[in-house]
């Protein structure tokens, strides 16, 4: 049976965007010759692949097993024909990134402008992920996580700042009134603003000084999901309701204008930065090559010459960082 590429490539595509008007606009052609393509598809295989209302898209079983095989061979195809562009010494083409939004909010903004000002070429297409996930099956090319949720067979590059730490913070005025904490533990007599993963799990508060770790699981009156809803949180802590525990840099900005005032300072654990990982046993496309070179020797990459110089980082195992 042939089967044509391009027709299987659409039906990834329109899968991926959940709609055929947004996956046009990702591949610039027409809503409707993606559709004319997955009903080609359909057609041939004799099943049907994509269920359609007026609202929405979505796999069929047939169409979501099918889907789930065609991410790495589609990605295989595009890395060689990339491989290809590359000898030519023009890195072109869409590069796709699986990032939490504590990447899209501290760590890519440096890097971003001047990447794509280096490679005019290439197009970044930049998903906004809190939860892990397969990155081929997703249709990404690499994600930016941290050490603890990196797969061992994966090869992760130093990405952004290489130290991080997770601040405490409340306004003044809620603090005149409930008084600053001393101790972790005078936390649990705090109220505190708490984040859940999209997975349904709480991460517990975890502070050091002079080598003591301390965990506390406070309470509050308002929870929010990691991600999608923490300036939400940071909003709440600006307005007197309670103590946040979020990045150090994103709460930055709030100490300088004085919303925010940093709480248990001392006790604020640093923990190493993030990395950038991508599939070990497939061709690296082109995109993604340059992506990787430019972090290399870009200094808001990595802040040492021995990160520079590695193409893969061990991984060391530390407590959930993928938040906010």
């Amino acid at each position: 049976m042939k089967i044509d590429l391009n027709d299987l490539a659409a039906l990834a595509a329109v899968a991926r965007a959940g709609g055929f008007r947004e996956a046009a606009r990702t591949l610039n052609t027409s809503p409707s010759a993606l559709s004319d393509a997955v009903r080609r598809l359909e057609e041939r295989l004799g099943v049907r692949l994509l269920n359609r209302t007026t609202r929405s898209v979505a796999p069929t079983e047939s169409g979501a097993a099918l889907i789930v095989r065609l991410g790495p061979a589609l990605s295989e195809l595009e890395a060689a024909v990339d491989a290809v562009k590359e000898l030519e010494g023009r890195p072109a083409g869409t590069l796709r990134l699986n990032v939490p939004i504590s990447a899209a909010r501290l760590v890519l903004p440096a890097i971003v402008p001047h990447f794509l000002a280096a490679y005019p070429a290439v197009k970044l297409d930049v998903v906004v992920d809190d939860s892990f996930v397969d990155l081929l099956q997703e249709g990404c090319d690499a994600g930016i996580r941290y050490d603890e949720s990196l797969a061992q067979d994966m090869i992760a590059v130093p990405i952004g700042p290489r130290v991080q730490k997770l601040a405490t913070a409340a306004s003044p005025a809620y603090l005149n009134r409930r008084g600053r904490p001393v101790h972790p533990h005078d936390l649990m007599q705090h109220d505190c603003l708490l984040g859940r993963f999209p997975s349904g799990s709480m991460p517990a508060w975890q502070f050091e000084k002079d080598g003591k770790v301390v965990r506390v699981e406070p309470s509050g009156p308002l929870t929010v999901r990691i991600g999608a809803a923490v300036d939400l949180a940071v909003d709440a802590a600006i307005g007197g309701v309670g103590i946040v525990y979020l990045f150090e840099d994103w709460l930055r900005p709030h100490f300088a204008s004085g919303a925010l005032e940093p709480v248990l300072e001392p006790w604020w654990q640093p923990f190493s930065g993030p990395f950038l990982y991508y599939p070990g046993r497939r061709l690296v496309p082109a995109p993604l090559r340059a992506f990787i070179d430019f972090i290399k020797a870009e200094p808001q990459g990595v802040t040492s010459a021995a990160a520079s110089d590695q193409t893969s980082a061990p991984v060391r195992r530390r407590s959930g960082r993928d938040c906010g």
